[in-house]
């Protein structure tokens, strides 16, 4: 997997360097979301949309969306007609990593000009208000004493979802092969499976089951967080509860293959701004998602751990060779 990002790598190391004049401004931007609308990827795009104009950073942002397997669909589009095209942005994140393995796809993340992760959100394991499973403790006792008998709705295979019920298995000493994992094409439909008791637990980004769980018809039982969020001060860190997984459904944005350094220099320096900027921190609250931002470097070296270790897990799990 190393060799994939020795490239991307090297590029960063010279999009760092001093170029003398201050980097152009950008003045138009194309964003593909590689989704249908309405999701996250959606919302992130269009969020980028917003506040890049409202702030006057690019005076001209379009999206576009692309959806299907796992973003796999729109990543071979961008790849192969956005060449050197210094306006052209995707919208991607931990989901497409894990989609890319599943569904082999003939495009990877080496493929594009990382710039950098946005946001994040954290993993949630809820069940029904009536089950008798009170705490991660339960949960973890009858996983120990039988995994198949425990069944998880989620998202889609080999998906965050997916992959946090693995590592929890792993982290237990329970075979992840073994996880009796349901999945779904969509949040509605795995919520209403967990609220009709056709499940054991669902596991979904917090803010899928905040509503539900404040309405008193789910009790969330912990978050994949590394300490308590200020939005569920009561719920518990999978760690606090002795089971040693920190996992979050991280977000990011990448530019077109083959851009020169100095273009990228230009885009970077743009995400940055709107990333620091007013407009951008009361959305992400507004939203609920987690301010992670990375860029530079430092977030090619991340991107480069998620994938090795993604790809350890879905073997792990059955879903890679």
């Amino acid at each position: 997997m190393k060799h994939m990002f020795r490239g991307a790598l090297l590029a960063a190391a010279v999009a760092v360097a001093p170029f003398g004049a201050a980097s152009a401004q950008v003045s138009e931007l194309k964003i593909i979301a590689p989704a249908a609308p309405g999701g996250g990827w959606d919302q992130t795009a269009r969020s980028m949309q917003q506040v890049l104009q409202a702030d006057k950073l690019v005076p001209n942002v379009q999206v576009m969306n692309v959806p299907g397997a796992g973003g796999t669909i729109g990543l071979a589009q961008f790849v192969n007609t956005s060449k050197g095209d210094p306006k052209a942005l995707i919208v991607g994140g931990y989901v497409m990593v894990g989609a890319i393995i599943t569904n082999k796809s003939p495009v990877n993340l080496s493929q594009v000009t990382p710039i950098a992760r946005l946001t994040g959100e954290y993993e949630a394991i809820a069940v029904p208000a009536n089950s008798p499973l009170k705490s991660m403790a339960d949960l973890v006792a009858a996983l120990k004493a039988d995994p198949q008998k425990v069944s998880w709705a989620g998202g889609s295979a080999g998906g965050t979802d997916h992959i946090t019920a693995g590592l929890i298995a792993k982290a237990l000493g329970v075979d992840p092969t073994k996880v009796n994992y349901i999945a779904f094409s969509g949040g509605g439909e795995s919520l209403a499976s967990l609220l009709g008791g056709k499940v054991t637990v669902g596991i979904s980004s917090l803010s899928e089951y905040d509503a539900q769980a404040k309405a008193g018809k789910l009790r969330i039982l912990g978050v994949s967080s590394a300490e308590r969020l200020p939005e569920a001060k009561d719920v518990p860190t999978f760690k606090e509860s002795g089971v040693d997984v920190e996992i979050q459904n991280w977000r990011m944005v990448a530019a077109a293959p083959g851009i020169t350094p100095e273009q990228k220099q230009a885009l970077t320096e743009t995400v940055d701004k709107m990333a620091k900027s007013k407009a951008w921190t009361d959305l992400l609250a507004q939203k609920g998602w987690a301010d992670t931002y990375l860029s530079g470097p430092a977030f090619e070296a991340q991107l480069a751990k998620d994938i090795a270790s993604t790809q350890t897990i879905l073997k792990d799990i059955g879903l890679a060779q």
